[in-house]
């Protein structure tokens, strides 16, 4: 008895040795995550600051001084290139490890290994999309270039210095969660998150969806409902700008694409979003008399936030402004003499291609009349606590084939199945090298080489000088296509449906000093349709454009002050130009008390999405509803992936062809039309409302109902944001959704003397117990502007510095 007793006094606290050091699940490891010593207790920081730190690092050349100012934005002053990118790898891993980490592991197709299996599908997904085949081409470029090179490998130094100093007490809360350890970070990681920045702004693809409804409804409807330039536009480059330059000949469309179109032979809707402004006004509209520049780049809110806020001096070089974390130099930003912005263009850079295999085996495919060898590319899938999974890749000449039966992973339901997929992300490129040039720009001449080494993703690069220049770029890689190529899936055996060749990289649309004083974008058309080439068939909706572009035109004295007010602008052009149309098809004598008092307070509405209007919230869901209404019975077919016609082609059905045939429910016996769909939809908007957030009050107001906040980026609970009541919608200049917005919001004063302001909706630290986490997001929900601390010197003491490290060669 006594030694049942004594054994069962050593084995329990073994079993719960091991219970409370293991993760079960979702738990972390309890014992080790409780731990005071090295548990989450370690990850709480004081708002008191260490005011100077000494350091020697053998990775450093010569001195460096890192100065952090009260938002703990560091400003880097070094004496040459590799020690400026070697602190800026140290000190974005120091605010930005797990964040760093956690990207460049998912872009890899890596988070089984520290989640286990229930991520299997989003690695075997990343790695199918060929994001390290891609990853790999480009650090080839990167590597291939002195400068580039210089950069990646400082700024890997630097990252791994840092990485090397933890302990596991201050390792970031996250890896105590999830229970594992970071690895030394390699040049690749780098590359995979601009692949991933180029996954985010291109996976829009649309060629299955098309290719669907082109077999069901035929090439007149589709022509009709799908047109390849929109009814209402306000292009980035204005009508009428006249292109200087000889375009190369355009390859001759295929015979069977022709015969496809023409009828001989017949064969989930995309939600808006990734929306982004930027313009410049030149000095003729300032009150400055010099340029002012703007930019608010839209995309999926985070916190950690997406950019990461930074000073970078050496010689030749000064500059400021966000740099995506795990990338070295600054993506979007100013020096002394020039400011550039960023916005998506939405080109046609990916192309799925229907490839006819031998056999089983997808050893051999048909291509020009012969049949070609895949290339096999085997990729290995570690998962915590199971084996090892090999999925094997078959690529063509064209890219990899993604996948051979349908995946179990929603965001896979865009891609056809047995497709080879052309990628412009896929190949060899060095964009590191173009922001290496803005960085160091002086004048337009230094911006426009600077551009001609970009690839992907494709972005309106626009232009400020302090010598009065402004432009804008529709710019990237973009292959030369014959009209429409890749607005369906292309035939993989014909050579015709190959990428031809590219646009001359000095033939990509651009505009300087305009007449109108101003350039600007928000992701519309590139151009009219004069433009000699094609980039894509459809852009994103017209509205946030105008609307820039009206207030534009008018301004006079502009101030800083004038584009932060534009930056938060809710009005709806779309209200505008829908509600004409629908307020006088709704039967009042029909409608209850509440729908009722929702038809007033909506036929009073100013049009402005602001955060405490009952409007917008209406107007909202009964659009939405409406779009529903019209094209769902047609369009959603059980495994026959569609989407909608577009917002533009509703409106004009809407307003100009009251009586069409697409009105009518197909699924009822009752012959619907425009004023059935209008009435119904605006009552099951209001019913909608009132079940979920009672009677007409402040419960609907659209700050409330659209819900915004910013989230974890692994959606840890308790991790995001507090509900933001916050004005704005996807259609309007503020672009905020749920979670989607503003990622950074940036105005810079050119002249003799720059004045950067901007915020993002978070803050410098990655760490949720620091109070640098998201001190930043309730100046940015309110539409407010931090001034930029632009050092001149480590001495400047125009700002508030509340540390200073200074780094010295080991």
């Amino acid at each position: 008895m006594n030694r049942v007793k004594a054994l069962i006094c050593i084995i329990i606290p073994i079993l719960l040795a091991y219970a409370l050091n293991t993760k079960f699940g979702d738990l972390p490891p309890i014992l080790k995550f409780l731990n005071p010593f090295t548990g989450f207790w370690q990850n709480a920081e004081s708002d008191m600051v260490n005011t100077s730190k000494k350091m020697k690092l053998k990775g450093a050349h010569d001195k460096i001084d890192i100065l952090f100012d009260d938002k703990m934005i560091p400003h880097v002053f070094a004496q040459n290139d590799h020690d400026v990118y070697y602190a800026q790898g140290y000190v974005t891993a120091m605010h930005r490890l797990w964040q760093m980490d956690f990207q460049t592991r998912f872009a890899a197709g890596r988070i089984s290994e520290v989640v286990g299996k229930k991520a299997i599908e989003v690695d075997r997904y990343q790695r199918r999309m060929g994001m390290v085949y891609g990853a790999e081409n480009s650090l080839k470029g990167m590597m291939e270039d002195p400068k580039a090179k210089e950069m990646i490998l400082a700024y890997t130094e630097g990252i791994n210095a840092y990485i090397h100093s933890l302990s596991r007490a201050n390792l970031p809360v996250e890896y105590k969660l999830l229970d594992f350890k970071p690895e030394d970070w390699t040049p690749i990681k780098c590359a995979l998150l601009l692949k991933q920045m180029s996954a985010v702004l291109a996976m829009g693809s649309d060629e299955f969806y098309m290719t669907n409804i082109l077999k069901k409804f035929g090439p007149e409807i589709t022509k009709d409902l799908f047109p390849d330039y929109p009814f209402k536009e306000s292009p980035i480059i204005p009508v009428g700008t006249k292109w200087d330059f000889t375009p190369l000949p355009i390859p001759p469309t295929p015979v069977g694409y022709t015969e496809m179109m023409t009828g001989d032979i017949k064969t989930k809707q995309k939600i808006e979003g990734i929306g982004s402004n930027n313009w410049a006004v030149s000095g003729a509209k300032t009150k400055s008399g010099y340029p002012i520049l703007a930019n608010d780049p839209h995309l999926d809110l985070t916190l950690p936030s997406i950019w990461y806020q930074i000073q970078l001096n050496a010689p030749g070089l000064n500059t400021y402004g966000v740099s995506l974390p795990g990338a070295p130099g600054v993506i979007i930003g100013f020096n002394k003499d020039i400011a550039w912005g960023v916005t998506n263009v939405a080109a046609d850079v990916l192309d799925f291609y229907q490839i006819k295999f031998k056999d089983n085996s997808h050893k051999s495919y048909w291509y020009n009349n012969s049949w070609k060898n895949t290339v096999q590319r085997l990729e290995t899938i570690k998962i915590k606590g199971s084996p090892d999974e090999i999925d094997t890749v078959y690529y063509t000449h064209q890219g990899p084939v993604v996948y051979f039966q349908k995946p179990n992973y929603g965001k896979a339901n865009n891609i056809p199945i047995g497709n080879a997929l052309r990628w412009i992300a896929h190949d060899k490129s060095n964009e590191l090298l173009t922001f290496y040039l803005l960085n160091r720009g002086k004048n337009y001449a230094d911006y426009r080489k600077a551009l001609t080494y970009y690839t992907a993703p494709a972005q309106n690069f626009i232009f400020a000088s302090a010598e009065n220049d402004i432009a804008i770029t529709p710019n990237g890689k973009f292959p030369l296509k014959w009209k429409e190529q890749g607005k369906f899936i292309l035939d993989g055996s014909d050579p015709a449906n190959d990428w031809q060749g590219w646009i001359p990289a000095n033939q990509n649309p651009t505009v300087k000093n305009p007449p109108r004083n101003f350039v600007s974008s928000a992701n519309q058309s590139s151009t009219d349709p004069t433009y000699p080439y094609y980039i894509n068939w459809e852009f994103a909706p017209y509205e946030r454009g105008q609307h820039i572009n009206d207030r534009l035109t008018v301004m006079k004295d502009a101030t800083a002050d004038s584009m932060r007010v534009l930056q938060s602008d809710s009005y709806s052009i779309t209200a505008q130009d829908l509600l004409p149309h629908i307020l006088p098809l709704i039967d009042a004598s029909k409608l209850n008390a509440t729908q009722k008092e929702a038809l007033n307070i909506t036929t009073k509405w100013n049009k402005f999405f602001e955060s405490k209007e009952v409007a917008p919230s209406i107007f909202d869901l009964w659009t939405k509803r409406l779009s529903f209404d019209i094209w769902d019975d047609e369009f959603t077919i059980s495994d026959i992936p569609m989407r909608y016609p577009s917002r533009d082609r509703t409106i004009e059905l809407i307003r100009n062809d009251p009586s069409s045939k697409w009105f009518d429910n197909i699924k009822t016996s009752k012959n619907e039309m425009l004023a059935d769909l209008v009435n119904e939809s605006f009552k099951f908007a209001c019913d909608s409302l009132e079940r979920k957030y009672g009677s007409i009050g402040k419960n609907w107001y659209w700050g409330k109902v659209k819900g915004t906040n910013v989230p974890h980026l692994a959606k840890i609970p308790g991790f995001g944001s507090k509900k933001l009541l916050i004005g704005g919608a996807k259609s309007t200049v503020n672009a905020i959704s749920e979670t989607n917005g503003p990622s950074w919001r940036m105005v810079v004063e050119l002249g003799k003397n720059v004045k950067g302001h901007g915020v993002y909706p978070g803050g410098q630290s990655g760490n949720p117990g620091s109070p640098y986490y998201d001190n930043m997001v309730d100046t940015w929900a309110q539409g407010k502007l931090y001034d930029l601390f632009f050092m001149q010197s480590p001495d400047d003491n125009a700002g508030k510095i509340i540390s200073r490290y200074k780094i010295s060669k080991k």
